[in-house]
């Protein structure tokens, strides 16, 4: 038969931020007000997720951490 094995946690390492081919993005939902913060590629739109945001505290260690002085809001 089949074993069952539990999958191991594995963290996101956090993406390469490149200011001149991406800008920083939060990506919420108008349903459940879930929010997600990442980058989007500035020429092809498609958005790479990093880390789930719960509250400000969260958003301001994203900024902090790429150094990210603005971020826009797509729903």
């Amino acid at each position: 038969m089949f074993a069952c094995r539990k999958k191991s946690k594995q963290e996101k390492r956090p993406a390469a931020f490149d200011p001149a081919r991406q800008r920083a993005a939060l990506r919420c939902s108008i349903c459940t007000g879930e929010q997600v913060a990442g980058f989007q590629d500035i020429r092809t739109g498609q958005f790479a997720e990093v880390m789930l945001i719960h509250g400000e505290a969260d958003l301001q260690k994203f900024m902090a951490q790429y150094g990210v002085q603005e971020i826009v809001k797509i729903y």
